[in-house]
C-alpha cells in the first residue's frame, strides 16, 4: 500500500506539474484553462487504468493510447525540468525591463525615494509569450523523440555480434556459436509478427545453440499462446533454451504453463538444471536457473542443482534472466552468463538509473571473475518506445 501511494503520489505531482507548466503558463484565467485542467485528471487516470488494465481483457484496447501517453509524458517531463532555468532567466530578464506605458512603482506615503522602474511587473502578455515558447519546444521534443523510439521499437532489432575468449576452453569448442535473445514480451502491442520476425532474424544467423534469456511473455498461455506459435520454427544445431524472467511470474498462472507449452513448441526450459553440448567430440555445460522472482512463488533459483556437482574441467555457459544473479555464479566456477532483464535502460535517461539495481547495463563484462553478456532484449515493456537503447538479438561466439 506504500508503494501503491508513493507511486500514485508522482504520477499526480508529475500531471499537476505538467498541467501547471503546459495549460496554466500558457493560458488566461478562463474556461479553457478549466478544460485543460479536466484533460489532465482524465490523462492521469489513463496511466493508471493502463498498468491495472494490462492483464485485463477486455481493456487491453488502452494498451496503445495509455502507454505512448505515458512516454510522451515522460519526456514532457524531463524537456520541461530542463527549461527551468533558461525558463527563469528569461523571466528574470522580463521582470526587470519596464513595460513600454507601464506605470512605475511610487513608495508607501508619497516619499520622495526615486522611483524604481524595476519593481514595475512584466507584461502579462509577455509571460503568455515564455509559457507558450517554452510549452512548445516542450512538446515538438517530446514529440519527436517519442515517434524516433517507436520506430525503433517496432522496427527489426540490431544483430549484434560479440566474441568471448573462455580461459581453459577445450579448443574443440572454439567458434561454438549462441543466438542469445531475451525480453521479447509477447502482450497486446506486439503481434504474432513480433516473434515471426524474432525467429526469422536467429534462424538466420546459423547459431549452434539459442538461448532464450527470460521475460518472453505479459500474459496467460490462453490468451497469447497463437502469438508464440512461430517459435517452434526455431533452426539451431544443439536445440533451443529457455530460462523465465520476472514476467512470467506476473501472468495469472505462473510459468508453469508456459514451460509447457513451450516444450510443445520443441524450446527446453532449464529449471535450475543442466545439459551437455556436445560439440565435435567435446562437452561444454549449459545451465539455467530460475529468475529471483520466483522465489516469492515457491520457484527459487537453485544453484546448487543447477551447476553442483559437475565435471569442473569442463567450461559452463550460465543461463540467468537478471545480470545480478552473476554473485552467485562466481561462486559456482561459472565462466560466462548470458542475461537480458535491462532492456539497455529502454528509454534514456533510464539508462543511468540501471546501474543503482544491476551490476551490467548492457554489453559484455566482468564482474566477480565472470564474463557476463547482457542483451539490450528484442521486445519492450510498457511504451512502445525505445530511445538510445534499439532491440537486440545477439551472436555470440566463444573462443
Amino acid at each position: 500500500m506504500v508503494f501503491l501511494v508513493v507511486v500514485l503520489s508522482v504520477l499526480a505531482g508529475v500531471h499537476y506539474y505538467l498541467w501547471h507548466r503546459l495549460a496554466r503558463a500558457t493560458t488566461r484565467p478562463g474556461p479553457v484553462r478549466g478544460r485543460l485542467g479536466l484533460v489532465a485528471v482524465g490523462l492521469f487516470a489513463l496511466v493508471v487504468v493502463t498498468f491495472v488494465g494490462q492483464r485485463v481483457p477486455w481493456l487491453s484496447w488502452l494498451a496503445w493510447p495509455g502507454f505512448l501517453w505515458v512516454a510522451i509524458m515522460f519526456y514532457l517531463f524531463w524537456i520541461l525540468l530542463a527549461l527551468e532555468v533558461p525558463r527563469a532567466v528569461a523571466g528574470a530578464v522580463l521582470r526587470a525591463r519596464k513595460p513600454a506605458g507601464a506605470p512605475v512603482k511610487v513608495p508607501a506615503g508619497g516619499s520622495s525615494e526615486p522611483a524604481v522602474p524595476g519593481d514595475a511587473p512584466a507584461d502579462p502578455g509577455r509571460r503568455l509569450f515564455l509559457g507558450r515558447a517554452t510549452a512548445l519546444v516542450a512538446g515538438v521534443g517530446a514529440l519527436g523523440t517519442v515517434g524516433y523510439g517507436v520506430t525503433r521499437a517496432l522496427g527489426d532489432p540490431v544483430i549484434e555480434r560479440a566474441a568471448v575468449t573462455l580461459p581453459g576452453l577445450d579448443s574443440r569448442l572454439s567458434g561454438l556459436r549462441f543466438a542469445v535473445v531475451s525480453d521479447i514480451h509477447l502482450g497486446p502491442l506486439t503481434g504474432r509478427a513480433h516473434a515471426e520476425r524474432i525467429v526469422r532474424m536467429i534462424n538466420g544467423l546459423e547459431a549452434d545453440v539459442v538461448a532464450i534469456v527470460g521475460d518472453m511473455v505479459d500474459g496467460t498461455v490462453e490468451a497469447l499462446g497463437p502469438l508464440a506459435r512461430p517459435l517452434r520454427d526455431l533452426e539451431s544445431r544443439y536445440g533451443s533454451y529457455f530460462v523465465t524472467g520476472n514476467h512470467e511470474y506476473y501472468t495469472a498462472n505462473g510459468p508453469g504453463e508456459w514451460v509447457e507449452e513451450l516444450s510443445d513448441l520443441g524450446v527446453r526450459s532449464l529449471r535450475n538444471e543442466r545439459v551437455e553440448i556436445r560439440h565435435q567430440g567435446a562437452v561444454l555445460d549449459l545451465a539455467g536457473v530460475n529468475d529471483v522472482t520466483g522465489a516469492t512463488a515457491g520457484d527459487a533459483p537453485d544453484f546448487g542443482k543447477a551447476l553442483g556437482g559437475r565435471d569442473e574441467s569442463r567450461s559452463v555457459v550460465l543461463l540467468a534472466h537478471q545480470p545480478i544473479h552473476v554473485a552467485e555464479a562466481a561462486r559456482y566456477g561459472v565462466d560466462l552468463q548470458l542475461s537480458g532483464h535491462t532492456h539497455g535502460g529502454q528509454m534514456v535517461p533510464f539508462n543511468l538509473i540501471v546501474p543503482v539495481q544491476q551490476p551490467v547495463v548492457s554489453g559484455l563484462a566482468t564482474v566477480d571473475g565472470v564474463q557476463v553478456y547482457v542483451t539490450r532484449g528484442a521486445g519492450f515493456w510498457g511504451p512502445p518506445v525505445r530511445v538510445g537503447a534499439p532491440p537486440e538479438i545477439t551472436l555470440l561466439e566463444i573462443r
